[in-house]
């Protein structure tokens, strides 16, 4: 058995609806979480801006000797996991692959919506990794670069983020899918608006929950922690280490208050 921890960065608060998911799935399993808070957005920065950001990343949670690295940021698993996966020898998941196998099995008419940060878009990640299991389903891609900032400020399911979803979604919805990929792991804090403005009929994708899902299977049986309860969650941010702590505990639907420690990633 690897009791060693698993690592986790996002551009932010995002990733801890994945880190929340792997702690339901996972209880005996130990993380190590970086929200890089002092440079988001990622979705807004230039490809080799984010495989640097990526890089500096994981070498911080390198330096924890964690078994798996997390990319739980859309963006950067669309541009940057194939180059980090060639760059780091210990094993890399990000969020694309295992949401693109959900929508996939997911939809019946064979049309697919597909959310993202504009450099996630630009990416045609979700695209190509549709295509790749089923041709024949038609992808439709929006960037929307406001909702991760509505996300951090805490904007869920105010009247400003339903104007924002539905100024967004308006086109996916007259294409009639049936399934919708929330590509970013800030998203399924919008997944309520999302889903009113949508209606029950489509099926949404929570990336992270998906990629969880995997993560067991990843490790495989040898890698998994031998307990099954009390796994401990260590955070870490680059800036705003409160503000991160307070909004955090509702992503998590738990309190982190005093266990968030801000560090200086441009050493990585």
């Amino acid at each position: 058995m690897n009791n060693n921890s698993i690592g986790v960065f996002d551009s932010g608060l995002g990733g801890l609806t994945a880190v929340k998911s792997i702690m339901e799935l996972l209880p005996g399993e130990n993380i190590v979480y970086f929200g890089d808070t002092g440079r988001l957005p990622y979705g807004t920065k230039t490809e080799e801006t984010i495989k640097q950001y990526a890089a500096g990343d994981i070498r911080f949670l390198l330096s924890h000797n964690v078994k798996l690295i997390v990319i739980a940021c859309g963006t950067a698993s669309s541009v940057a996991l194939s180059d980090m996966r060639n760059k780091f020898t210990t094993p890399i998941v990000g969020v694309v692959e295992a949401a693109c196998e959900a929508a996939v099995k997911l939809t019946k008419n064979k049309k697919v919506g597909v959310l993202g940060t504009s450099a996630t878009i630009k990416s045609e990640s979700y695209l190509r990794g549709i295509s790749e299991i089923d041709s024949g389903i038609k992808v439709y891609q929006k960037a929307c670069p406001l909702f991760v900032p509505l996300v951090e400020n805490g904007h869920f399911n105010t009247e400003v983020t339903r104007l924002v979803v539905k100024e967004y979604l308006e086109p996916i919805k007259n294409e009639g899918v049936d399934t919708l990929i929330l590509g970013c792991t800030h998203y399924p804090l919008l997944e309520k608006a999302i889903a009113e403005y949508m209606g029950e009929e489509v099926r949404i994708v929570n990336v992270g929950a998906e990629l969880a899902k995997s993560i067991g299977n990843i490790l495989g049986k040898d890698n998994i922690s031998d307990k099954t309860e009390g796994g401990i969650c260590e955070y870490y941010v680059s800036d705003d280490e409160k503000g991160f702590a307070e909004l955090g505990g509702v992503f998590l639907e738990r309190k982190i208050n005093g266990q968030v420690k801000k560090i200086d990633i441009e050493k990585y």
